[in-house]
């Protein structure tokens, strides 16, 4: 039974999940929580690749390359919002009924986008979808990062953010035999591909009723009996299938448990204890933020007005980019617990950075073509993928562990907001003028903001690999002999 009111206890449950092997247990956990970034890849690509075939009155809803970018902008909008609101509601009421509710209001709000007949019922749509997508950043990361033991949390929590990318590798598939008007008629096409993600995201809603909720969140909430019980049951199944005995770290933590965390403290966690980890994560957010929201997410547009590719063809061309995304995420990821978070991210950035600048050159000289183009962004993304997922790793592990959940909604939703909002309107905008260089300017104030992150990151980065969350940020309720720095 939970405790009747918040008082002192000593726990080892930190210790004793960072200590476990590596068990189907543990892939269960990335299943019923990493698979909802798959889900993310094919909502955001469909409607990159369904770009042109929203401006074909056709399509049945005509709307202007501007539109389509402002759509891209709604959805960021309330990705940020729900972030918001959705991550207070996480660190207040437990990891686990959030990632179900935010699950659910994805799974309706991305069939509703099926049966859009006109611009405004789409545009409610995208900012419901966003915001149930924006409160699964906050809950998911967090429910992840304090499940999973801290000798493999980089690599974990990189690959599940890169898994991303293959659901635009998927929707990119899909969109072909979808799109052409052979196997659907053409405005009914697009709107089967916001169906398929309603019927996969179900199927992943099954699976994540098994995930439990997070023994650190409970420890802290008064309810340290059904985080002893859980964690004992997780010890149980890790033993039954690894066949390892587990030995009882000795390691322990203090702290004072409460029910809730108010505005003010989180506000004063960010600006007063922790001022240069909070300009850490907004440079790293609103540089990659920018990045994709404003290239990748127009990249059909791009295709469509400068080289003349055919929207029911864009697939082609958006499946290598997004196989070469999770490519970067998949083999670098590993580096970030061997090599270290602070060198890695900053290459990440920075080696992105400067592959942006050489592809805006090439552009704003009219030297490639589509195929080539499409190269040049394989090689950008393999390195700004890794980056980008670590972005989320970075504020997940740099604040502590009652405000973890809001840090990455706030990270989020600022950087998003400033780089998401503004860089499809902006890049819509770019794009319709139909001047390469005006688009390849676009190309170099991402880069810039890419490179700017990589150097914030060598300068006052936080070395986090292999390190327990505790160690990294001292919970607010941990009573101990040192002070919080």
């Amino acid at each position: 039974m939970a405790s009747t009111s918040p008082r002192t206890i000593e726990t080892d449950i930190p210790a004793r999940l960072d200590r476990l092997p590596w068990s189907r247990w543990h892939w269960t956990v990335l299943l019923g929580l990493g698979a909802v970034w798959i889900l993310d890849g094919l909502e955001v690509t469909v409607v990159g690749v369904i770009g042109p075939r929203l401006t074909d009155e056709s399509g049945g809803l005509g709307l202007t390359d501007s539109q389509v970018g402002l759509a891209a902008g709604i959805y960021v909008i309330g990705a940020c919002v729900g972030a918001l609101f959705f991550g207070h509601l996480t660190d207040r009421f437990g990891r686990k009924k959030l990632f179900l509710l935010t699950l659910a209001l994805y799974l309706a709000a991305t069939v509703a986008t099926a049966f859009s007949f006109n611009p405004l019922w789409f545009y409610a749509c995208r900012f419901l979808t966003g915001a149930g997508i924006g409160g699964e950043y906050a809950a998911i990361n967090s429910a992840i990062d304090e499940l999973i033991p801290a000798r493999v949390r980089g690599t974990v929590d990189v690959l599940v953010n890169g898994s991303f990318w293959v659901g635009t590798a998927l929707a990119a598939a899909l969109s072909i035999p979808i799109l052409n008007g052979d196997l659907l008629p053409e405005d009914l096409g697009w709107r089967a591909l916001f169906a398929l993600g309603g019927l996969l995201g179900l199927g992943v809603l099954f699976v994540r009723r098994t995930v439990p909720e997070s023994p650190r969140w409970l420890f802290i909430h008064g309810r340290e009996d059904e985080a002893e019980r859980i964690v004992s049951g997780i010890e149980d199944r890790v033993r039954a299938e690894t066949g390892e005995e587990l030995e009882r770290p000795d390691r322990t933590l203090r702290i004072h448990q409460r029910r809730a965390i108010g505005f003010g403290e989180i506000a004063h966690t960010a600006v007063k204890l922790y001022p240069r980890r909070t300009v850490l994560g907004l440079s790293l957010f609103v540089g990659q933020a920018f990045l994709y929201n404003a290239v990748y997410f127009t990249y059909a547009l791009v295709l469509d007005r400068f080289f003349k590719v055919s929207d029911t063809h864009v697939g082609y061309y958006l499946i290598p980019i997004g196989v070469g995304n999770f490519l970067g995420a998949f083999l670098l990821g590993r580096l970030f617990d061997v090599v270290g978070r602070r060198t890695m991210i900053a290459t990440s950035y920075i080696g992105s950075g400067v592959l942006l600048v050489g592809t805006g050159f090439l552009f704003r000289a009219e030297v490639l073509n589509a195929w080539t183009l499409t190269a040049c962004w394989c090689a950008v993304f393999f390195l700004a993928s890794a980056g980008a997922s670590a972005a989320y790793l970075t504020v997940s592990e740099i604040f502590p562990m009652e405000t973890r959940a809001m840090a990455i909604a706030a990270f989020y939703a600022v950087g998003t907001g400033l780089g998401g909002v503004i860089g499809p309107v902006l890049f819509g905008r770019l794009v319709e003028s139909g001047k390469a260089g005006a688009v390849a300017g676009g190309y170099f104030l991402g880069a810039g903001l890419m490179v700017a992150a990589g150097v914030v990151e060598l300068l006052i980065g936080v070395e986090a690999a292999k390190r327990s969350l505790e160690d990294v940020a001292e919970p607010l309720s941990a009573r101990s002999e040192h002070a919080t720095t």
